[in-house]
């Protein structure tokens, strides 16, 4: 039997897991997925969203940036690690400066002086690093409160997490959730825009939303050079099967 054959056999099997039709490859969970994508949705329309709506509305822009400013250089520091973990050692030097420039010159990242200074910023998390020396991304996921993943960046994003989590800032616990929600409701403001447009544009917001997140994705993790989808989808059918299965459970 060919390859060919064997992976759509492989495929078929896995749909048939998931108890759905899902027509997409790499979302063999979508029945679990879109119920968790209707709950995220619920809660961004009660809560995040008009949150965020009044914090921009609230707050001056100059005092908004300087918060998304300080952030980004929190980031800016753990994509310069991944950056050397893929021996990118050009953009790690290039986001390490960034943070020297930020920090020491910009008034601990409030002002974004390595962008001025034509230093652009360069994300890299450790889902990149991963998919960068070849581990598939494996099936779509989306994640309560957290959103679209897949199960490489799932395994990922708790180490991501604690390497930029404004925790490690002060001592106090009350200031360290405090920093922790406004990072929130700042990475939900800057999304405004984004979302008007998802309302506006998306037939089916959930479709319009994995497709749009999985080839950008791509683009970061192979630098806007990805390989054809089947090179990608080598990853073993092995590690597709046991979400799909435990899935199956729960799937109507």
């Amino acid at each position: 039997m060919s390859q060919s054959w064997s992976r759509g056999i492989v495929w078929v099997v896995l749909g048939l897991l998931a108890g759905c039709a899902s027509t997409h490859p790499s979302d063999p969970l979508e029945p679990l997925n879109r119920k968790v994508f209707a709950f995220n949705d619920a809660v961004d329309r009660a809560v995040l969203e008009p949150t965020a709506r009044a914090y921009r509305d609230i707050v001056p822009s100059p005092v908004r940036k300087g918060v998304s400013n300080f952030f980004g250089n929190i980031g800016d520091l753990w994509s310069a690690i991944n950056s050397f973990l893929q021996l990118k050692i050009e953009n790690g030097l290039h986001s390490t400066m960034r943070v020297g420039l930020n920090t020491f010159l910009g008034l601990g990242g409030l002002l974004d002086i390595a962008s001025e200074a034509g230093l652009r910023a360069e994300p890299e998390d450790f889902g990149q690093t991963l998919g960068h020396w070849g581990l598939g991304p494996g099936p779509y996921l989306v994640l309560p409160l957290l959103g679209p993943s897949t199960l490489r960046d799932a395994a990922a994003l708790p180490l991501d997490m604690q390497a930029t989590s404004t925790g490690r800032l002060t001592s106090d616990t009350a200031t360290a959730y405090g920093l922790t929600g406004l990072r929130i409701v700042d990475t939900r403001a800057r999304l405004l825009g984004a979302s008007r447009m998802l309302e506006d544009v998306a037939l089916d917001k959930y479709l319009f939303t994995r497709d749009a997140w999985l080839q950008r994705r791509r683009n970061l993790v192979y630098d806007g050079q990805p390989p054809s989808q089947d090179e990608e989808e080598d990853w073993s059918a092995e590690e597709a099967a046991a979400p799909a299965s435990a899935a199956s459970a729960s799937a109507p």
